[in-house]
């Protein structure tokens, strides 16, 4: 018999099963894509139904395509978009309203109140990262107070709070698992991760019952069994979950402190394994827990940029200047190489390491020569200027000379976007041969988990390598006109 583990990555755009067999390879995938609901007033929500419908359908067709025998499937991994926040009853599991994706800054107003009462440090220093409404603290707190009965239910226990992992988890075992793990519960804003707990002092600023909050496990432990509402002929353990940049970080084998991988999705997750000890940023990154793997926890430094693909995406949805994310490449080459255009992609604020919700996108250096191929190239270095923003000050925090840049990715099959990378950070940027990294690193951790994978697996992983090549002071010159830019925006 042969051994298989199914792995379900829910992003931001959709929902893939992914099935790895005994040596660690894909050897299926199937997709499905998910409504992004925006409004007039820009706020970005999912409708938790259509993804759960999704899950379901995903796991249908992969039985269907794969064509492997069910009973040889030892169990599932989980990794899920982060900080994309519901709440939801506790009864049935259906969300009181759709889902709050972490692009949307509606509840900046929550965090703009506790900020003026002088508490965005304490929360800083408890939980690793800055107050903002990229985090579903205030998310939560948002629905609670906006979402008509939702402040009277919780108040009588009757609603559950947390990130997508939590939701599917408790569906998919219906209702009997309440459970999220170290990484996703590090990220909302809630949890103290020096004290691996749920901060009850900061739950309070955010008017959220911690006791309602869901058990915290490692993330490689027993999340409970599903059978995917009856898809497969017998339950299967769920024993793997990570939030997709952690599931990134471990599938790339960053497992040793000081290596970073650079996630290239919607938007952009760059993350350092720090080991066992946190450190708190000085330069407007943010600390997190890796992972917790068999009761050893370990730490990140981490940045999160809103638009990198995203930006792409708005360049072929919006301003019609290409028909598909593939033409930036031969843009970009075609491109006036003196030209001195910046993009910078504020369109919801600017994340790390600037921390600015209030910024407005802007394009500069334009001339009456600028084009359609300068434009585009604008937007497509402006994903490399924002994660050598976010390298250069992990760097600086940990105190060490990063040699080495792991990324992952659709955008990373952009040969040009990979060689300014390395150019602009003058690094070796290493391309995986695997695309599913986040599902990977969920795969792996259960397979690990059921003795199906030792940790030679990440050994076999083939990888492209990018070698710096750009002039040193035509670099140096190219990232202070970008600095220069992202000055312009700055309201802070």
């Amino acid at each position: 018999m042969g051994k298989y583990i199914l792995g379900i990555d829910q992003s931001t755009q959709g929902t893939k099963a992914l099935l790895f067999d005994e040596n660690g390879s894909m050897i299926c995938r199937t997709d499905l894509a998910h409504r992004q609901i925006v409004n007039q007033d820009g706020w970005v929500s999912h409708d938790p139904e259509e993804i759960y419908r999704n899950v379901i359908q995903v796991v249908r067709n992969i039985l269907k395509e794969s064509q492997v025998n069910q009973q040889e499937i030892m169990g599932v991994g989980i990794s899920n978009q982060r900080e994309t926040s519901l709440v939801w009853e506790r009864s049935n599991g259906a969300a009181v309203t759709d889902a709050i994706v972490w692009q949307c800054s509606r509840a900046k107003g929550i965090c703009d109140r506790i900020s003026e009462k002088g508490y965005a440090e304490f929360v800083r220093t408890r939980t690793g990262i800055n107050l903002s409404p990229y985090f579903p603290a205030s998310k939560i707190a948002w629905i609670l107070e906006n979402i008509e009965g939702a402040r009277t239910k919780s108040e009588a226990g009757e609603l559950c709070y947390g990130t997508v992992d939590a939701w599917l988890v408790f569906r998919l075992t219906g209702g009997k698992v309440y459970k999220t793990d170290y990484s996703n519960a590090s990220r909302t804003q809630l949890y103290n991760i020096m004290e691996l707990q749920w901060d009850a002092e900061i739950c309070e600023l955010f008017g959220i019952n911690p006791e309602y909050l869901p058990a915290v496990c490692d993330s490689n432990s027993a999340f409970g069994d599903t059978d995917f509402d009856g898809v497969l002929a017998h339950p299967i353990p769920i024993h793997g979950v990570l939030g997709d940049s952690h599931g990134a970080l471990l599938g790339q084998g960053c497992l040793e402190r000081g290596m970073v991988k650079a996630t290239y999705g919607t938007g952009s997750s760059i993350m350092m394994n720090i080991g066992e000890r946190p450190v708190l940023s000085s330069h407007g990154v943010v600390t997190s827990l890796a992972w917790g793997m068999d009761g050893k926890v370990e730490y990140v430094l981490e940045g999160n940029i809103n638009y990198t693909g995203a930006t792409i995406t708005w360049l072929k949805d919006d301003l019609n200047l290409i028909t598909s994310a593939g033409e930036t490449e031969s843009l970009a080459y075609a491109a006036c190489q003196d030209d001195h255009v910046y993009l910078v992609p504020a369109f919801t604020g600017l994340g790390a390491p600037y921390w600015d919700s209030h910024a407005e996108a802007m394009i500069c250096g334009l001339n009456r020569t600028s084009r359609k191929a300068e434009l585009v190239r604008a937007g497509l270095e402006s994903i490399a200027y924002q994660i050598a923003d976010v390298v250069k000050a992990m760097g600086e925090d940990a105190k060490l000379d990063i040699k080495e840049l792991r990324v992952d990715g659709g955008p990373t099959r952009n040969r040009y976007l990979m060689q300014f990378q390395s150019d602009i950070l003058g690094i070796e940027v290493v391309v995986p041969e695997a695309e599913e990294l986040s599902g990977i690193g969920a795969v792996y951790a259960a397979g690990l988990a059921l003795g199906v994978y030792d940790y030679t697996i990440f050994e076999k992983m083939k990888r492209l390598n990018f070698s710096p090549t750009m002039e040193g002071g035509l670099r140096d010159r190219k990232y202070t006109g970008w600095q220069n830019a992202v000055k312009m925006v700055l309201t802070k």
